[in-house]
């Protein structure tokens, strides 16, 4: 007999347990106040295993609004920052208050370093 290893395996193998008890309480009567006892537990643990499921389905739908309300709110903080960039100016930096990069204008380019040719060494053997 395998032993179970999930909650939703280890509450069926107890209210197998629980069914085998009922028919065989009257050869084993000592057994019934484990009996009552193991039944009150199983029915608190499908309560949980109940709620564990109530639970997700609220977490899954939770995180379905957020996903939309996080698109949403991110369409209209892109929508206001540009509102801030056309009334300050891009080069205003009153923009670095609200976390924007005021616009300071591009680095000049310097001129590419002319590349250093390798000069032959006098006793290079292969340039004699």
């Amino acid at each position: 007999m395998s032993r179970e290893t999930t909650y939703v395996g280890m509450v069926g193998d107890w209210q197998k347990l629980l069914v085998t008890l009922e028919g065989k309480i009257a050869e084993i009567p000592q057994l019934e106040p484990f009996r009552v006892k193991l039944d009150g537990m199983v029915t608190q643990a499908l309560e949980v295993i109940k709620q564990q499921a109530d639970l997700r389905a609220n977490k899954q739908a939770a995180s379905k609004q957020m996903r939309q309300l996080a698109s949403d709110t991110q369409r209209l903080a892109s929508a206001v920052r540009a509102v801030i960039k056309e009334h300050y100016g891009i080069r205003d930096e009153k923009l670095a208050a609200f976390g924007l990069q005021p616009f300071r204008g591009r680095k000049k380019a310097t001129a590419p370093e002319e590349p250093v040719t390798p000069t032959a060494h006098p006793t290079d053997p292969s340039h004699q």
